[in-house]
């Protein structure tokens, strides 16, 4: 913790009683989470079995349909899953800290002050009776004893440094009086004034033209690399990963499918799922005349997970497993090159020429 940090930080230092050194290199470690919600339909799998790691100034994008268990990831690293009918198990370490067994006390310190959150939708998670900055320097006072003018200082000084125009004026406004850009960059103000070490961003773009989802791109990055802050990316837009991220983790029926650095997962994918979610992206740089290849069937049911591997019932190589082992086997998550990782029984060699010979073609 800088002497910055130290001075202004009004909350003491979170003590755990779960603590060990972080490995070499690793700042958030994830390991076998599964969180799972009790319903009258029976047992949601939303989250069953994923790990993964990001280290400080690196950029992790999660990726994959709608319910795959992206938002319930985030959520269950933040601990908004404390106190609810979550189940949840495994291990999140922080900063060396353990935090699946910490406290809701110990987790309220950690938020805002070392992990925050941007969440998908500005408009709805901004107060609308309550001006920006106004919403801004408390998330400040909460976590630093200071007074409310020095709140409002830093705040403008956020507000300007995320590009809003006039932030000593748009201090005083209220949401509504924001574009939806504008909103979004406030919200990453919010998430930011209290440089966390940690800052998860739930579809930070969607709903925002493609002109100010790239500002707000580069204002993440940018941003990252000047508080050597680790942020996890959620997106179901495989482009905004190829533009944004250093590592990508794939997401299906609550488990992960395929990790690895982000070149890996766009020149030598080997899951189907990615196979289909590539397949399924546009492309500006080839004139192309067929239509989109779509994935076909839906997302599993994570009450009713299917038997083997997820993603079975809609994988069109399911037969080239021999003894039905695709429905029957739940696959490992195996590492098939340095730092790249596949759940799949199609061994490597033959995965890597189905791409080459019948995915890349029609990319």
């Amino acid at each position: 913790m800088s002497d910055k940090r130290e001075a202004t930080l009004g909350t003491p230092a979170v003590e755990f009683e779960t603590e060990r050194p972080p490995e070499s290199g690793t700042f958030l470690s994830v390991r076998d989470l599964r969180v799972h919600f009790k319903t009258d339909d029976g047992l949601v799998k939303a989250v069953d079995g994923i790990s993964f790691d990001v280290s400080r100034g690196r950029i992790l994008g999660i990726v994959g349909e709608s319910g795959s268990g992206k938002s319930v990831t985030s959520q269950a690293i933040l601990g908004l899953h404390k106190g609810s009918n979550a189940q949840v198990s495994g291990e999140i370490w922080f900063d060396g800290r353990e935090l699946v067994a910490a406290s809701e006390a110990d987790m309220r310190k950690l938020r805002g002050s070392e992990m925050a959150m941007i969440f998908q939708d500005p408009l709805s998670s901004l107060h609308p009776f309550y001006k920006v900055g106004s919403q801004i320097s408390e998330a400040y006072l909460v976590h630093n004893h200071v007074s409310r003018r020095e709140a409002r200082r830093v705040s403008v000084e956020m507000l300007d440094r995320v590009g809003i125009p006039n932030p000593d004026q748009r201090y005083d406004d209220f949401p509504h009086q924001f574009s939806g850009g504008m909103r979004q960059r406030a919200m990453i103000a919010m998430a930011l004034v209290c440089s966390p070490k940690l800052l998860i961003a739930d579809e930070p773009t969607t709903a925002l033209d493609v002109t100010v989802q790239a500002q707000i791109l580069e204002l993440m990055k940018g941003l990252a690399k000047e508080f050597n802050s680790a942020i996890i990316l959620i997106t179901h837009d495989l482009g905004v990963v190829a533009e944004t991220c250093e590592d990508v983790v794939v997401m299906y029926g609550g488990q992960c499918v395929e990790k690895g650095p982000v070149d890996d997962l766009f020149y030598r994918p080997e899951m189907a799922y990615t196979w289909g979610l590539l397949g399924s992206m546009p492309r500006l740089d080839r004139t192309r005349q067929a239509r989109l290849t779509p994935i076909p069937g839906t997302p599993p049911s994570l009450i009713q997970v299917p038997r083997g591997c997820v993603f079975n019932p809609r994988c069109r190589f399911v037969e080239r497993v021999p003894n039905n082992r695709c429905v029957t086997e739940h696959p490992d998550l195996l590492e098939t090159a340095a730092g790249h990782e596949v759940r799949c029984h199609i061994p490597a060699p033959e995965r890597r020429q189905i791409f080459t010979d019948e995915i890349l073609p029609t990319l």
